[in-house]
């Protein structure tokens, strides 16, 4: 599964989104490809991935991606592995 983690900036927060991602998507025992960018870039990047993962606040910059392709996940705690994981079960997996 491809999956982008954005940030304001590309850089602090997106990275730390990475690693919490790549650690729920092991636990799950999901094929993972991740990169990190700013939110600038992955509004056009955003059509290539299955997920993006981002801030509750950055949600807007995607509307307009097609999420029966691509689906975007915000999150309230960035460093929350449970938050990152339930929404995984329930956005990704539609458990």
């Amino acid at each position: 599964m491809k999956v982008l983690a954005a940030c304001g900036s590309g850089m602090g927060s997106s990275q730390i989104i990475k690693m919490k991602i790549t650690n729920v998507f092991k636990k799950l025992n999901i094929p993972l490809e991740i990169h990190h960018c700013a939110v600038s870039e992955a509004k056009t990047l955003a059509s290539n991935y299955d997920v993006v993962v981002c801030s509750n606040s950055l949600l807007d910059v995607f509307k307009n991606v097609d999420q029966s392709k691509t689906k975007i996940i915000g999150l309230k705690n960035l460093l929350s592995e449970k938050e990152i994981e339930e929404k995984v079960r329930a956005i990704v997996l539609g458990e």
